[in-house]
């Protein structure tokens, strides 16, 4: 069922008993124009729901091009979804959720309001991010959610040079296991470390964050 302010891009293909661009979940949204945009290419599976923004968040919820959302996923008003994202069965999005390009998300994952989950990032099955991920890395845990090193697999896929995923493997190390409080961290990765786009998305996605991030 397509419903309200629609617009889906070329090729975008719905499956049986999905809900896109109904009213969204919010007890604050009082019928306002609210939209909702699908990216060229994008395929949404059996009984998926996305709904429409709110004023407040912007007024859009987006989903962007060449992404696999599987059967009974939810995307609540006004998430931001980049391109080539996967999110897997019964995945559960809040409102306000962000989530970059080429990012994975298990089956049964759930994100809190407001989070985001970084590039390249992958999810493991049953993760509860209540803050953000980082970009670039493997992620899991129910209640206790942790880091487990860079998503080498995901991006070799990606055609990510070895140098490239070495670089950001001693990134990683420095901010996530070397004991140092992060703002010494980030000083030091960025006094020792080759600064390239990666390691410098990294640092603003972390810089950037509202919720704090997993470790």
């Amino acid at each position: 069922m397509i419903d309200g302010h629609t617009r889906l891009g070329a090729k975008v293909q719905v499956f049986q008993f999905a809900s896109v661009g109904a009213p969204p979940q919010d007890l604050k949204y009082a019928g306002e124009p609210t939209r909702v945009e699908i990216g060229d290419g994008t395929i949404l599976r059996e009984s998926v729901t996305v709904h429409r923004g709110t004023e407040p968040g912007g007024g859009l919820t987006r989903i962007g091009a060449g992404c696999l959302i599987m059967a009974y996923a939810h995307v609540a008003h006004d998430c931001r979804i980049g391109d080539r994202v996967i999110l897997a069965n019964g995945v559960q999005l809040a409102g306000h959720v962000s989530i970059e390009d080429f990012a994975i998300l298990g089956g049964l994952c759930a994100v809190h309001q407001f989070a985001r989950v970084g590039s390249s990032a992958m999810l493991g099955g049953g993760t509860m991010a209540s803050k953000d991920v980082v970009p670039f890395v493997h992620c899991a845990g129910n209640r206790d959610v942790q880091l487990h090193g860079i998503n080498s697999l995901g991006l070799r896929r990606r055609g990510f040079s070895e140098q490239r995923i070495r670089t950001l493997k001693d990134a990683y190390r420095v901010l996530f296991r070397s004991g140092l409080r992060l703002s010494k961290a980030i000083q030091e990765v960025e006094a020792s470390v080759e600064t390239n786009e990666d390691v410098a998305h990294l640092l603003a996605f972390i810089r950037e964050s509202e919720r704090g991030i997993h470790v």
